[in-house]
């Protein structure tokens, strides 16, 4: 089965964003090889945010990449080039079936807390940027759904200080009377 995996760049104090969306920020580390990520991908999932500010920046980059836009606001004809979706459970659900590579949740913090909420989503990698932002937009927005991670693998990129921290995710299931127990 096909994983789910958030990708994103996050500050030391747990912004994705500035308090303007912004992500001038980001410090793009020589060493880290962009073309052996995307590799490990064949489709992207998006919020209305994400894809929409990735249209004003030329499009999401990945044009070999199948597209899926999440929204309850937009048209079809206001995502031409990606397949939009309301129903995330589902949409997802099904994406995760099908014979492919795995799908890289792109962008912002909104989507991610759904589909975490929704237990759709297996691994997160995380490059901690050394910056404080002192506010923005959170990596989880609140409120956020309860999930413990597993480090997977870990690397420092000396040249800029940024570490690349990837985990699985286990979730945590409930028993009978709506308690948290241990981990699924």
């Amino acid at each position: 089965m096909r994983h789910v995996r958030y990708s994103v760049a996050m500050s030391l104090d747990g912004y994705i964003a500035d308090p303007q969306g912004g992500y001038d920020w980001i410090i793009i580390d020589p060493g880290f090889d962009f073309d052996a990520m995307f590799k490990g991908y064949d489709a992207v999932l998006m919020g209305r945010k994400s894809y929409n500010a990735a249209k004003q920046h030329g499009g999401y980059g990945m044009p070999d990449k199948k597209a899926y836009v999440f929204s309850k606001t937009l048209q079809q004809a206001d995502c031409p080039d990606a397949t939009l979706s309301d129903d995330p459970r589902k949409t997802v659900t099904e994406l995760k079936k099908m014979k492919g590579k795995d799908i890289w949740l792109f962008g912002g913090g909104e989507l991610f807390r759904s589909l975490l909420a929704l237990r759709l989503v297996d691994e997160i990698e995380v490059a901690v940027i050394p910056v404080l932002l002192g506010a923005g937009l959170a990596m989880l927005p609140s409120p956020g759904a309860t999930a413990k991670l597993v480090l997977t693998k870990h690397k420092l990129f000396r040249k800029t200080g940024t570490l690349l921290l990837n985990y699985d995710v286990k979730y945590a299931r409930t028993s009978r009377h709506g308690n948290l127990g241990g981990s699924a």
